[in-house]
């Protein structure tokens, strides 16, 4: 009765259905676990100099204000200060109970906020951080970015290894670094995680299809960690979390849109940005017309109850 009881009841979750990572809350199923998940969320947390333009109201998770969280997933590797490899944008509408994403492609082409040029809008992080990635996006959308969550792909391997390993359905056979994965259901440690979710340039779909595997492996580490049978090593799995997630949203106000929130899970949509592809000197940008940006950050001002403008 009570092993039933704890199932019924999380740790620590990541709400995302077809995203990198989306921070739900916390629930609380022991009072051990309880003080480790808050000492895993303070790690996490990191206090980063930043407060939206756009937004004039503070948010008041009370009142139950719809947030924008932007999700990004940086490549930090030896030696490398690193890039944002994946920028998701999600609102959260907890009066609508429901959630919107969308993928900033990462060779979008836009104005880097504080660096005065264009350029790739992944390249904001390595110029200046998550304070200019979020500003940066803030802008090619036109709304206010709330909270920010980033996630080093090298996590991937920790992460996986901690859950006993993911199992996911790959659409095609291929080989990357060394490792074949045929098509199918495969079972993947944390090492093959990691490539399957890297490959991009023999995917006919490119960066778009290495989008999905990494949303894929996302999605099989919720599931795997939101089950009562992973919770008995769930050290390792904070141990992870912890050292290689970091978002500004305190341990409160995790607490806060667990209570507050967790019902807009209900329906989650996914929003597509398109473009033309084209080199300008020898490197590839994607141009995305102002018509598109434009569509998309109205119906994303809609989704967090905004006024929605015809232009910029």
């Amino acid at each position: 009765m009570r092993a039933k009881r704890r199932k019924k009841k999380r740790w620590l979750r990541w709400l995302a259905g077809v995203c990198i990572v989306l921070l739900a809350g916390v629930g609380l199923f022991s009072y051990s676990v309880y003080h480790n998940v808050k000492r895993t969320a303070n790690e996490m947390h990191e206090q980063v100099n930043w407060k939206s333009e756009k937004r004039q109201d503070d948010v008041s998770f009370e009142r139950k204000t719809p947030i924008s969280i932007l999700l990004i997933g940086v490549d930090e590797r030896k030696g490398d200060k690193g890039r944002a490899d994946t920028l998701i944008v999600m609102t959260v509408n907890p009066n609508k109970q429901s959630i919107e994403m969308v993928s900033v492609p990462r060779d979008t082409r836009t104005e880097i906020v504080g660096k005065g040029t264009k350029d790739k809008i992944n390249h904001s992080y390595a110029f200046g951080g998550v304070e200019m990635t979020m500003a940066t996006v803030e802008h090619f959308l036109d709304i206010p970015i709330d909270y920010y969550i980033k996630v080093n792909m090298e996590s991937f391997r920790d992460i996986v290894d901690a859950v006993g390993g993911v199992t996911v359905n790959n659409p095609f056979a291929f080989t990357y670094e060394g490792t074949y994965f045929p098509k199918g259901e495969i079972t993947l440690n944390g090492e093959e995680a990691l490539k399957y979710s890297r490959m991009r340039y023999d995917d006919p779909r490119g960066d778009f299809g290495r989008q999905d595997r990494q949303k894929q492996i996302i999605q099989a580490i919720i599931e795997k960690g939101a089950s009562f049978s992973s919770l008995t090593n769930y050290s390792d799995v904070l141990a992870a979390i912890g050292k290689n997630i970091k978002t500004n949203l305190t341990f409160e106000e995790m607490k806060d849109i667990q209570e507050n929130y967790k019902d807009a899970r209900k329906q989650i949509k996914q929003l597509h940005i398109t473009g033309q592809g084209t080199k300008m000197n020898g490197t590839y940008y994607l141009i995305v017309p102002d018509s598109e940006r434009t569509a998309i950050s109205n119906e994303l001002k809609e989704h967090l109850e905004l006024s929605a403008t015809a232009s910029r």
